[in-house]
């Protein structure tokens, strides 16, 4: 395998929509669903008002590649090696000798090798590997020291609560019948939250289409809210730019291969056909589906025996993870953590952002101090590396953290936005990631400031 990588030598490329095609105001759409899960919770479970109240600081705790240990309560950020590198119960942190007490002098983790080989969901466990889910993450906290308070047990009990507080407001009929509170929200102002795409990822798009490559766009989202999504950041002739829609694509079940696979469905009026479809014969908008029907489409439309695909996304567990191990594809990871770590913004991006944020909106919580989710945390510190202390000494080693240690497994390269790379040309080189590199290789248009700093103290 070339040590480089070219869109120009792809057949096929394809996107996620949330948080890749599709960036959000993260500050605005966290606080909203912070308050859709909890608005639930209180109504309909009798959980404290309290937690309805946060301060701008309260943010901090929201950190993307936590994992939630559903029988004690305890969060927990991971090396790469599945070694606890900082835990917290409920929000408050856990001490060293605490750490210890609960796994071990190596501070193992021991639903690791589990998550680690399959990312599946678990009644044990809960990744917070998107920011859809990710304020779920503080008010999993906040529950936990609510039940403290109350001086009730904590077990995996809340956790049900949890899954039906996210159901209620994101179940596929509740865009259609304005449920819950995220949806009416955000079809009331969708401005407030998405941001529309640059000119630069419009003509990036279009030139990729007019070169003979099929674009795909492959999204769990429904069709009704994909399409709110795409007039708002793309324009009303968005269909136009993609061979194959595939919406409700319930990934990573997609990518699944038989016996599990779902048929294909077609659409009317965004409702799905009662009757699957047996193989896809043609381009067009679909629902549900799997990746071996897919890729027989693909096969005939490229004339490539074996297409080459290359796909877009934001999510290890739904993207990154099955599209390269099911699916072969070539993956590119949107991180938008890169940016928090001295990786600059597009000038597009820039632009965008300034044009479609009010600066009244702007200055009312960047002055009240409100963490943006994808810049680091106090409280658990880098996305990509963190400091580890040997078991009984003092002698402190920088370790990767899991998520940083995925995304070099699974993603062919990395970029803070799709904008970072809209206006170089199609054949490009892009540095790929290889275990036989430095870590610091695969990201563009340049690493993390704490991966830099981790390869300079090894050579040093």
């Amino acid at each position: 395998m070339s040590e480089y990588f070219s869109l120009s030598d792809c057949d096929v490329i394809g996107f996620d929509l949330d948080h890749t095609l599709c960036r959000y105001h993260l500050k605005e759409t966290s606080r909203l669903i912070y308050e859709s899960f909890t608005r639930y919770l209180v109504e309909h479970k009798d959980y404290d008002k309290d937690l309805l109240t946060l301060t701008p600081a309260t943010w901090d705790f929201c950190f993307k590649g936590l994992v939630v240990d559903l029988e004690d309560g305890n969060l927990v950020k991971l090396a790469e090696d599945g070694t606890v590198l900082r835990a917290t119960h409920g929000t408050n942190n856990l001490r060293t000798e605490e750490i210890i007490k609960h796994y071990g002098p190596k501070r193992e983790w021991k639903h690791f090798n589990s998550l680690n080989t399959t990312f599946t969901r678990s009644t044990k466990y809960y990744f917070y590997d998107n920011y859809f889910d990710l304020p779920g993450a503080l008010l999993c906290g906040r529950v936990v020291d609510m039940l403290r308070k109350r001086g009730n047990e904590v077990n995996s009990d809340f956790w049900k609560d949890m899954v039906a507080a996210i159901d209620h407001n994101y179940n596929t009929s509740a865009f259609k019948e304005d449920a819950g509170w995220y949806f009416p929200s955000v079809k009331r102002d969708p401005g407030r939250y998405l941001q529309p795409c640059s000119e630069s990822v419009k003509t990036w798009l279009r030139s990729m289409k007019s070169a003979g490559k099929v674009l795909l766009l492959i999204t769990s989202s429904h069709s009704d809210y994909c399409r709110l999504i795409c007039d708002q950041i793309l324009g009303k002739d968005w269909e136009e730019l993609f061979d194959i829609i595939i919406t409700n694509a319930l990934k990573p079940g997609f990518f699944s291969l038989v016996p599990q696979q779902r048929p294909f469905r077609t659409l009317v009026n965004d409702v799905e056909e009662s009757e699957g479809l047996p193989s896809l014969d043609k381009p067009g908008w679909y629902s549900q589906g799997n990746w071996p029907h897919l890729h027989q489409l693909l096969k005939t439309m490229t004339g490539n025996p074996e297409p080459k695909v290359v796909y877009f996304g934001d999510s290890m567990r739904s993207d990154m993870f099955p599209a390269s191990t099911f699916g072969k594809w070539e993956t590119v990871m949107i991180v938008e953590e890169m940016e928090g770590e001295g990786v600059p913004r597009s000038d597009a991006a820039e632009t965008n952002e300034a044009q479609v944020e009010p600066q009244e909106k702007k200055g009312k919580f960047e002055d009240q101090g409100m963490k943006a989710p994808s810049a680091p945390s106090e409280q658990w510190g880098s996305y990509f590396v963190d400091a580890h202390k040997t078991p009984g000494g003092d002698e402190e080693s920088q370790k990767l953290t899991w998520c940083c240690h995925s995304i070099h497994k699974y993603s062919t390269m990395a970029i803070p936005s799709v904008e970072s790379i809209a206006d170089l040309p199609l054949d490009y080189k892009f540095p790929r990631f290889s275990p036989n590199k430095p870590c610091t290789t695969g990201y563009y248009p340049r690493p993390p400031d704490s991966l830099l700093k981790k390869c300079q103290s090894q050579s040093s």
